[in-house]
């Protein structure tokens, strides 16, 4: 099948269904002379043919379903994750602990996953450390730099001597950074935002949506784009408060990140998550407050002094 695809040096991306879109994504193959190795394997693998088998290694910039999806294609290549990561790569327990859903979620969400996803386990999988760099032959070389807060353990995966980096599900999608599992983290994801920028590359490359950014000046527009819908969330947030106190349940079934009426398994506890970290936030800011009853509330500045809105980026503390 004629899978549209772009080469940079020895990297080779090739795209998925509506430039990797979620469900699918978009497949990286890195090529130096001793070793042939790929970045994830989201749907798209499953097409790509012979251009991906026999790879050496798959190395996964994190783990969810959507990044494993044509690991099952290739049972003789050593996998990689992340030390945070590579439990939920390794078993379905880890991964049903790395989304952190209720029982009767994880057991609908791994149904899902197998029918749609391909999901198979690998218990082989190596964990890999911040800073880790593999030799592939030939001058190329692969370097992971940790940037937590989508997951634990997400990771870009930088190529050299292109200075191509797969920054994975920091995807400068205008749906913004996703922090809504049991191992993600608001406070890690807004370091994350910064540190990604610090990567000495020239090229970037998307998980999703955006695919291939090759001008800085871009990139930049785009991350910080990106960055602006963590505070613009927030704003979200109070603006629902500023109706009258209300529970974590009642602001849910209102929907911050996902609209109102999408129904995917996940939706209800990925919104949960994603709202008790914001609250979290407002609450420590002063921002909102906590009421007796356990609802929350919008709190009101003190007379002279304004609420503090925080720059895209900024972690506010």
């Amino acid at each position: 099948m004629d899978i549209p695809s772009q080469q940079i040096g020895p990297v080779t991306v090739f795209f998925g269904d509506r430039n990797g879109k979620y469900p699918d994504g978009n497949q990286v193959v890195v090529a130096g002379s001793d070793l042939r190795v790929a970045f994830d394997t989201p749907l798209v693998a499953n097409r790509i043919g012979a251009a991906l088998d026999g790879v050496d290694a798959v190395m996964l910039g994190h783990v969810h379903e959507d990044h494993m999806a044509g690991l099952h294609r290739l049972p003789r290549a050593a996998v990689w994750a992340h030390e945070a990561d590579v439990e939920a790569a390794r078993s379905w327990p880890g991964l049903a602990r790395h989304y952190g859903y209720p029982a009767d979620t994880s057991a609908r969400l791994r149904t899902m996953i197998e029918a749609k996803f391909h999901y198979h386990p690998r218990p082989d999988a190596q964990a890999y450390a911040d800073g880790q760099r593999w030799d592939l032959g030939g001058g190329v070389s692969v370097t992971a730099f940790h940037l937590p807060g989508h997951t634990r353990g997400h990771c870009a995966l930088l190529v050299e001597p292109e200075g191509v980096a797969f920054i994975g599900d920091i995807d400068l999608t205008g749906f913004g950074p996703y922090y809504g599992d049991a191992t993600s983290s608001l406070t890690a994801f807004r370091r994350s935002l910064r540190a990604v920028q610090d990567i000495p590359a020239r090229v970037w490359v998307t998980s999703h949506h955006r695919g291939v950014v090759n001008d800085r000046a871009a990139f930049l527009a785009h991350l910080a784009a990106f960055t602006a819908r963590i505070d613009e969330r927030a704003e979200r947030l109070l603006q629902m408060l500023a109706d009258g106190p209300s529970t974590l349940e009642a602001l849910v079934q209102r929907r911050l990140t996902y609209p109102v009426g999408y129904d995917e398994v996940w939706v209800n506890d990925a919104e949960r998550r994603t709202i008790t970290q914001h609250l979290d936030e407002l609450v420590a800011e002063g921002r909102a407050r906590v009421l007796e009853d356990g609802r929350f509330a919008r709190a009101c500045a003190p007379a002279g002094r304004p609420q503090t809105v925080h720059a895209p980026g900024d972690a506010g503390f």
